[in-house]
């Protein structure tokens, strides 16, 4: 009977704490955190110029309490001037995952959120920013937010990665899906070779879906719209670069397939579209010098810049001596790259098939492919 008395009274006990735990439970809200009190860096009105592209800012705040004493996650949320981040511009989570009171925020993200807030390419404006703190979900908005003063830099807010022309001053119309595709030189950096005539033209980041958009205006490369070409078509090589907002254009007035040994141009290759030029039967005959005949060559543009000037730009290989190409010679020996004006160095050699023969010269400085050429002896 003892032993039944004290295995009611252990049960009871242990009724007790239970419920005392149920308690306990009931009265902690393990979702509660307090709001962030505190903005540390950058400090209110902290003036910021965007650029370089590379630089960044970090953002640094006072720590928020859980009720339960766990781990509380951030977001910094960003809204125009006179917003009330009821409906934020952008929100991003603090480093490690949310976890951490600061965050490191790339120049490149801020730019964007600058122009989310309407502020124009090399303008000046500001964005008001603060800090969310939660448990995934009870986020708390806190009462104090600090203001950040923004210089945008000349370049674009969303560099693409790919770039087309397009429109009916170009050789491909407007039929957006077969938009000219530009070589992209280096990040937000690109490049084509292409003839324009009357008609209007635009750059886009995509032949499909909502690509952006972008044109020249008033010299000035600028998003959306469209650039009107007025006048007889010309050759041109166009440089874009995103970074910067700039474009650079150069009439190709001639490429000429330039001979070594003779120090001339042969003949110059006609313009057939799509940044390809090509000669058809032209005549090869090697130089007979007295260790040999010599068959070496190169290509010379004739440019002219925006200024009227006049030019030479020099195409060869990409090795300062070669042998003569055979049938098993790899592709890449035919890419062409800028060179100097030496008359045997970095020159090309015709195949010993060619001498007193005619042949189809092609220069083809299009698509994303290195730029090359090909021989095709008839």
């Amino acid at each position: 009977m003892k032993n039944l008395h004290i295995l009611r009274l252990c049960t009871w006990v242990a009724a007790l704490f239970l419920f005392a735990s149920c308690e306990d439970d009931k009265e902690l809200d393990h979702t509660q955190v307090t709001e962030v009190t505190n903005l540390y860096t950058p400090e209110n009105n902290k003036f910021i110029k965007l650029e370089p592209a590379t630089g960044s800012a970090v953002f640094e705040w006072a720590p928020a309490k859980a009720e339960d004493n766990g781990l509380v996650f951030y977001e910094v949320v960003f809204d125009e001037e006179t917003g009330d981040f009821s409906d934020p511009l952008y929100i991003i989570e603090s480093d490690n995952n949310g976890m951490s009171t600061s965050l490191t925020m790339s120049y490149g993200t801020l730019n964007q959120v600058a122009k989310m807030a309407g502020i124009a390419s090399q303008e000046i404006g500001k964005v008001k920013w603060t800090v969310f703190s939660s448990k995934g979900i009870n986020v708390k908005k806190p009462s104090i937010s600090y203001m950040l003063e923004l210089e945008r830099p000349a370049g674009f807010s969303e560099i693409p990665s790919a770039l087309f022309l397009t429109g009916s001053a170009t050789e491909a119309g407007e039929t957006v899906s077969e938009a000219i595709p530009f070589k992209q030189t280096r990040p937000g950096e690109f490049e084509i070779y292409t003839a324009l005539k009357a008609g209007t033209y635009k750059f886009i980041s995509s032949t499909t879906g909502t690509p952006l958009t972008f044109s020249i205006q008033d010299g000035k490369m600028v998003e959306g719209g469209a650039t009107t070409v007025t006048g007889d078509q010309k050759v041109y090589r166009i440089r874009l670069n995103l970074n910067n907002a700039t474009a650079e254009f150069t009439e190709i007035k001639s490429l000429g397939l330039w001979f070594s040994a003779e120090n001339k141009i042969w003949y110059e290759l006609p313009y057939t579209g799509k940044g390809t030029w090509e000669i058809k039967n032209a005549p090869v005959e090697f130089f007979q010098e007295s260790w040999g005949r010599d068959e070496r060559y190169k290509f010379r543009f004739t440019v002219v810049n925006e200024a009227g000037q006049e030019s030479m730009e020099w195409y060869g290989s990409q090795n300062r001596d070669n042998s003569r190409p055979t049938a098993s010679t790899q592709p890449t020996y035919w890419y062409m790259v800028p060179v100097d004006n030496s008359r045997y160095d970095f020159a090309f050699k015709f195949n010993a098939d060619a001498d007193r023969k005619n042949a189809d010269i092609k220069v083809i400085f299009s698509g994303t492919s290195p730029y090359t050429h090909s021989v095709t002896v008839k």
